[in-house]
């Protein structure tokens, strides 16, 4: 426990469980090895400008989004979530005006714990955490401005 008006220590996590960012890696390096089989038949084939557009932003947009599953981190200081994504996203504990946990514990492994936070003024946002703790001290966090103070 933390001390009545002291910040509580910055707290860190990968945004989502290893088995996830194991299998990530697993089907990401898949792809890639089926594309480099397959490239004979690719080199082949009669690619009009279009078809190749779609297929170069298809293998972007995995390899992208694979890296993002596998170094993505969520973090809790000063009153603020946040998590590294493609996009940075944020939310300061004022900003709050409802969440969500969402925890799944029999699939905590591969399925990650997440929180949906609505904004004052809208906007919903998603955060990822593999530690769910995480989670619920930035709950904690949001409960205690918003209950009165006991005296």
């Amino acid at each position: 426990m933390t001390e009545p008006g002291a910040a509580p220590a910055a707290q860190d996590s990968p945004a989502f469980p290893r088995a996830a960012r194991m299998l990530a890696v697993v089907l990401v390096a898949d792809l890639v090895l089926l594309g480099l089989w397959q490239a004979p038949k690719l080199l082949q084939a009669q690619w009009n400008a279009t078809g190749l557009v779609v297929f170069a932003a298809a293998a972007a947009m995995v390899l992208w989004m694979g890296t993002w599953i596998v170094r993505s981190r969520t973090r809790l200081a000063d009153g603020e979530l946040s998590q590294t994504w493609v996009w940075t996203k944020r939310v300061r504990v004022g900003d709050v005006s409802s969440l969500k946990l969402v925890h799944l514990p029999w699939l905590e492994r591969i399925v990650a714990p997440r929180l949906l936070v609505r904004r004052r003024g809208g906007g919903v946002t998603w955060f990822h955490s593999a530690d769910p703790q995480l989670l619920i001290a930035f709950s904690l966090l949001v409960a205690q401005q918003h209950l009165p103070a006991h005296k």
